[in-house]
């Protein structure tokens, strides 16, 4: 048995060791109403490169914007240009050649042989001049809708390869909300119903209204995936934010 004094002892170390322990907050309590988002652009896309070559013109810069139609980038096109020319002067010859057929035919100095094989180089040349014109719309990367540019993979007067990747391009119109909720959420939930979306890096809280949800549930995770467009377009949210949704009902 400890003796009497061991017992204070031991209590007075114990009652110290408490009293220098760092206290530690409460733990914050998780809010069971919210639900991840994240924002994403309605288009967004990689423009990659269409032929090999070297980059003559670069017209993009981050965050830059970009009108539908707009020349991002154009690629050196000399030699391209150069055998368009050539297949449009091959197809003048055979389209003369070809004149020149018919025109003996009716005076029986030429067969009908003679007039198909004039014809077909006509075709054949034609076919050429499609080629070309493929090749040469291939020196120049537009903008396919009007957006900003969210990132530059290449610089001036670089040399790329073929599907090299040139610029990243997002749209600039409504931005698009996207969220996992509760399977069980389909009961009450359907086309144009609102929730309010707090962004982070706003520190602001938005209207939203569900504009599409999944023909599939996720069966292991039991959520089904939606999509929803805030109301008005409020200049200061950016594709990538990020924040939470909340529903007036509960799964």
């Amino acid at each position: 048995m400890p003796s009497k004094r061991c017992r204070q002892l031991s209590a007075a170390l114990l009652l110290a060791a408490f009293s220098v322990a760092p206290a530690h907050a409460a733990p914050a309590i998780a809010d069971a109403d919210a639900i991840r988002v994240l924002l994403a652009a309605e288009q967004e896309t990689t423009l990659v490169a269409g032929m090999n070559g070297r980059i003559e013109l670069l017209n993009a810069g981050l965050g830059q914007a970009i009108s539908k139609g707009k020349q991002i980038v154009a690629m050196e096109c000399g030699e391209a240009s150069a055998r368009l020319r050539m297949a449009d002067a091959e197809l003048v010859s055979a389209r003369e050649n070809l004149t020149a057929k018919n025109g003996l035919k009716q005076l029986n100095a030429a067969g009908d042989m003679e007039v198909s094989m004039a014809a077909a180089a006509v075709d054949k040349a034609k076919g050429a001049v499609s080629l070309g014109r493929s090749q040469v719309a291939y020196c120049t990367v537009s903008a396919p809708f009007n957006g900003r540019i969210a990132r530059v993979y290449v610089k001036q007067h670089q040399g790329v390869n073929v599907g090299a990747p040139l610029v990243d391009l997002v749209s600039d119109g409504p931005l698009k909300v996207r969220l996992n909720v509760p399977s069980l959420f389909l009961r009450q939930l359907k086309l144009g119903t609102a929730f309010e979306v707090s962004v982070n890096e706003t520190g602001k809280t938005y209207l939203a209204k569900v504009s599409a949800i999944n023909a599939r549930v996720d069966a292991v995770a039991q959520t089904v995936e939606l999509e929803a467009r805030i109301d008005g377009k409020p200049a200061e949210l950016l594709a990538g934010m990020s924040g939470i949704a909340r529903f007036q009902f509960k799964p």
